[in-house]
């Protein structure tokens, strides 16, 4: 089957796709996020009823983890949802170990969670630090492992996820040959100080840097697919812009799709809608909202997703 099979024809889906880098898969520009937002519903049957919703809004992009609820409760939960469509859908999950042995393990839990024999994707899970590092890169460790499960196709594309340390993300982006990425893209993270009318988006050097300017640009470069997490910061930037130009600024970024959280109905209504009717962002306002909100907001971010492992 080809790479750009497995999702619904773009004709025929109410939302916008993108392909996904060099996978060539197309995808819906709005992904599920099946995290804490997804098992906030109380009952199994309302988050599966809530996931069908949104694929049959035309969602066809699915971000789960196995570290996302008790025993895989996340990819169960996807797992029921997706029965009957999963050639419609582009499923992504993650391992959180970084044990290669047990991260064996995990990922066979994660396929009989999903009842299904491969992902499309499969993420390590959360990037810290350069320790962190070290141990995924090692000889023998979770990436050699990651390799392996491409070689024997328990998943189609590999790939990496972080929200906390953009210079190491940009390291490992550098160094490995991913077919994907996963990581924090918002206005109020984006270090995006400096530029007058006509420069575009320049890092502002007496700030962090930030995904935007670092990870981001290497992705791009390697051609790799940009999955992009926390438009809105967690909540942390609802009501400080609207929410459709928060999502747009994500959305407006060289990324193929926003994975975001909706844990009430109402929210998958809204966000099929806004995704519905994305247009870009100019690029001068994309500059002011990054200068207002990152000048107000960025730090005490960066400090909250050091110890947040829900992408």
């Amino acid at each position: 089957m080809a790479a750009g099979s497995l999702v619904a024809d773009p004709g025929k889906t109410a939302l916008p796709t993108r392909v996904l880098g060099k996978t060539g898969a197309r995808v819906s520009i709005l992904a599920f996020g099946s995290g804490s937002r997804f098992l906030s519903f109380q009952e199994d049957d309302q988050a599966i009823a809530a996931l069908q919703k949104a694929l049959n809004g035309g969602i066809t992009y699915i971000d789960t983890a196995d570290d996302y609820g008790k025993d895989h409760l996340s990819e169960k939960r996807v797992g029921t949802a997706i029965k009957g469509r999963r050639e419609a859908i582009f499923l992504a999950t993650k391992i959180s170990s970084r044990d290669p042995e047990e991260a064996k393990r995990s990922v066979e839990l994660s396929l009989k969670s999903l009842q299904v024999d491969h992902v499309d994707l499969l993420h390590i899970h959360s990037l810290t630090d350069p320790d962190d590092l070290a141990k995924v890169e090692s000889k023998g460790g979770v990436l050699d492992q990651l390799y392996k499960f491409r070689d024997q196709k328990l998943t189609r594309f590999i790939g990496i996820t972080s929200h906390t340390n953009p210079a190491v993300m940009q390291a490992a982006l550098e160094r490995h040959d991913f077919d994907c990425c996963q990581m924090a893209l918002n206005a109020g993270m984006a270090a995006m100080m400096n530029g007058g009318k006509g420069k575009g988006m320049v890092p502002n050097p007496e700030m962090h840097t930030s995904f935007e300017t670092s990870a981001l640009p290497v992705a791009v470069r390697k051609k790799m697919g940009v999955l992009a997490i926390k438009s809105f910061a967690q909540d942390a930037l609802v009501g400080q812009a609207p929410l459709e130009t928060l999502l747009y600024y994500t959305l407006s970024l060289p990324v193929t799709a926003a994975v975001v959280g909706m844990p009430k109905l109402e929210h998958i209504e809204h966000n099929l809608a806004l995704a519905k009717a994305f247009q870009p962002l100019p690029a001068a306002e994309m500059r002011d909202l990054a200068a207002r909100l990152s000048s107000k907001n960025k730090q005490a971010l960066e400090r909250f997703f050091r110890h947040h492992v829900d992408c």
